[in-house]
């Protein structure tokens, strides 16, 4: 062990380690997401393969190995892109025509792999050869591009996901956005760090050990992607699709009961009327998992109606709509002298919100101030 070594066995056996535990996590409970982020992680780990090894003086790899396709970077783009759609959608399910996404990765390892199985002459002649740089420029071209494609798509995902979650949901933190944002980033940053080291050891042509500084990276990547990856919830109702171009489509519950349509305006203040009044007199905010699909089954009508009162006709997304209501009931509550002996936080639960982060971001957006700056402002009653 030395210090080079160190931190690289680290960040190798333990992307190992967390790809092994989301794939039986995943298989256990029949979690797509799970067994895509253990691909991923297994991919981190075959990115600092060859030096974690070489550092510790395995030449495995370069000596009965070489020639052989071990390269994973095109497979980097679509294993995030598609950790990222079985994240917000638990019905996403692989199909035949998404082995699409694979051929890029598959035309460079069927090249490689047809001149390894010659023998190390024949892939000594490839390497020496004009050949093996023309497709290591072409690698490279194509990687960028597989890169810039996937990562761009998988910002769209995101926008469009947390456009479309503040209409169905009334606690937006059951997937962290914030998440989807930093895994993304994150791995840009890894590739920017590692294509910089690339650029400066092509001009000044480093010594092998300096490519320890991009792989010392990629373990930062290791221990981000696997820490936070692994301990994000997933909850079952997520069930958001997208069109090809990662634009909103519309997927609403299967009506197996009656259904009210909103076809004119009439209808729309009829379900004004209930709405408020499931609200109000039901108090259907307190329940801490309420979605917009929920919400119409209990009013016996679909989301896309309902969803279109509550914009149209309330003037508000789903998330605002229902934390409204919630934060009105914290502001009744905490005044009440039964409840001065809780906490803040405990009054907001008993109102239905179900994390402090969603209760503080809510109770500021509608009031402008803090709870606490709140609570301190009324006489006595805090």
């Amino acid at each position: 062990m030395t210090l080079r070594t160190t931190p690289l066995q680290f960040g190798y056996f333990l992307a190992l380690s967390l790809a092994v535990l989301l794939w039986l996590r995943g298989r256990r409970e029949e979690r797509l997401s799970d067994t895509m982020l253990g691909w991923i992680m297994f991919l981190l780990a075959q990115e600092i393969q060859d030096y974690t090894f070489g550092f510790a003086g395995i030449n495995f790899l370069w000596d009965q190995l070489n020639g052989f396709p071990r390269g994973i970077a095109l497979l980097f783009g679509p294993a995030v892109y598609f950790y990222l759609k079985s994240q917000v959608n638990r019905q996403f399910k692989f199909t035949r025509k998404h082995l699409i996404h694979l051929i890029p990765w598959a035309f460079f390892f069927i090249i490689g792999l047809s001149i390894f199985v010659q023998g190390k002459y024949a892939v000594q002649a490839f390497q020496e050869s004009v050949w093996h740089d023309y497709q290591g420029n072409l690698h490279l071209v194509v990687m960028f591009i597989s890169y810039i494609y996937y990562y761009y798509k998988s910002i769209k995902l995101y926008q469009a996901y947390r456009k479309w979650a503040v209409s169905q949901f009334s606690d937006i933190e059951i997937i962290s956005f914030t998440w989807f944002r930093n895994l993304v980033y994150f791995m840009i940053a890894g590739l920017v760090f590692k294509l910089t080291m690339n650029v400066i050891d092509y001009i000044y042509d480093l010594p092998f050990y300096q490519d320890w500084w991009w792989n010392l990276g990629t373990v930062v990547v290791i221990f981000y992607v696997g820490i936070w990856g692994y301990s994000q919830p997933q909850p079952n109702q997520i069930n958001f699709e997208t069109s090809g171009d990662e634009t909103l489509t519309e997927k609403f519950e299967p009506k197996s009961f009656e259904v009210i349509k909103s076809t004119s305006f009439d209808d729309d203040e009829r379900l004004k009327a209930k709405i408020k009044k499931t609200m109000e007199e039901h108090r259907a905010y307190l329940d801490a998992n309420l979605t917009l699909s929920e919400l119409a089954k209990r009013l016996k009508t679909n989301s896309s109606a309902l969803s279109s009162v509550i914009n149209q006709h309330l003037g508000k997304n789903f998330n605002d709509f229902v934390n409204e209501y919630r934060v009105e009931a914290f502001k009744e509550n905490v005044a009440k002298v039964d409840n001065q002996n809780y906490t803040l936080l405990a009054v907001a639960l008993d109102c239905g919100f179900n994390s402090k982060a969603t209760f503080n971001r809510a109770f500021k957006k509608f009031t402008g101030i803090s709870p606490r700056e709140y609570v301190n402002k009324k006489p006595s009653n805090c």
